[in-house]
């Protein structure tokens, strides 16, 4: 089957998948300013013509709608719950543990794979990733890569999907809702066709991103058949519902949204970058090492956001144990040589040595 969809190549010809090198210009095309020549240069020149979620601007504006609604609703349901005493650790341990398991499908899934290319993993890995990240209900696979990708292209300037600075009639109030939420309201945020070609290319990431709604009923009904099976009870099935579904996706999209509204007003700001994205140490922590996100801005490639000691990125540690198990390699991590010289930079100067990705050289954790 071979290492993955953009990890490596396909069998047959149809389905080549770029080298990393179309990565490389992808990011060097978003320093220099380049119009989107580059992504065209690196995606493959077959045309998907299959039907998928993303490319249906009224199914994704109605799942994002959903993930707005309904947790509030299950917000409510576990308030009444609780106030009647229905609220036990069986409860707490299905919040927690279904936040891990979609959590690190987006951060490590959709985020530092998908979104990036930071490392390598097997086929089957690869497919977990996508599929857990879809059960966080945080929209299909190629729109929020598609999104986020256009995010880094125009980061906090016009064209930036989420950001609190993109827009000068934005006032601050105004401008944190729009990149913690306002901007989901809209009805496109990203040319699907345009940003994730390389991954449309696969068939098998086109059925994560086709079946997206399955992905979500999945993530719904673990808990709910958990909670009902440990207590033997409808009503351990129905709070395992509510706490290990609802309120966990009600969380994450929060803690979520933060990293784009948060992390690029309040935190730290010790690499130069073009944009205004900081690290904030609770949203390092929350987001499962997704707040340090200066450091991404600097070093998109990476897969280590937390490059300090005391920067906790439980997803690098994540990465860093599947590299152990085999199921990871050839994770990309800048070097101190070069995150000194970023650090350097000034923002109106181009680094005529480092691209927007920061180290381009995989570098295997030790």
């Amino acid at each position: 089957m071979g290492t993955g969809p953009v990890g490596g190549w396909a069998t047959g010809k149809v389905w080549q998948v770029p080298d990393p090198s179309c990565w490389r210009r992808y990011h060097q095309g978003n320093r220099q300013g380049r119009n989107d020549q580059t992504m065209s240069q690196a995606t493959p020149t077959h045309t998907v013509t299959d039907d998928i979620s993303s490319d249906s601007p009224p199914f994704v504006q109605s799942m994002l709608l959903a993930g707005i609604i309904l947790p509030m609703v299950g917000l409510v349901a576990a308030m009444v719950l609780a106030w009647n005493s229905f609220f036990g650790p069986l409860d707490l341990v299905l919040l927690v543990v279904m936040y891990l398991i979609c959590g690190y499908g987006i951060t490590i899934g959709f985020h530092r794979y998908f979104s990036h290319k930071s490392f390598n993993a097997p086929r089957w890995v690869v497919f977990m990733l996508g599929f857990s990240g879809s059960m966080a209900m945080q929209g299909p696979m190629f729109w929020w890569v598609a999104t986020h990708r256009k995010h880094h292209k125009h980061s906090d300037q016009e064209g930036d999907p989420h950001s609190p600075h993109a827009h000068d009639d934005h006032g601050f109030l105004r401008g944190f809702w729009h990149a913690h939420m306002g901007w989901l309201f809209q009805s496109s945020t990203a040319p699907v066709g345009k940003y994730v070609q390389d991954l449309k290319a696969d068939p098998m990431l086109r059925w994560i991103d086709r079946n997206s709604t399955l992905c979500v009923v999945v993530g719904m009904l673990i808990p709910t058949i958990l909670g009902g099976l440990i207590s033997m009870s409808w009503m351990g099935a129905l709070t395992g519902f509510i706490w290990g579904g609802l309120i966990r996706v009600l969380i994450e999209h929060h803690v979520t949204w933060s990293v784009n509204s948060v992390c690029h007003l309040w935190g730290a700001h010790p690499y130069q970058t073009t944009d205004k994205s900081r690290n904030n140490v609770v949203c390092g922590f929350l987001a499962l090492g997704e707040g340090w996100h200066n450091n991404h801005h600097a070093f998109p490639t990476s897969a280590r956001h937390g490059l300090r000691w005391w920067q906790f990125d439980s997803s690098w540690l994540i990465i860093c144990a599947m590299q152990r198990l085999g199921l990871a390699s050839k994770m990309r991590v800048p070097s101190t040589e070069h995150q000194e010289r970023r650090a350097k930079v000034r923002p109106d100067q181009p680094d005529p040595v480092l691209p927007v990705g920061g180290s381009e050289e995989p570098t295997q954790a030790a």
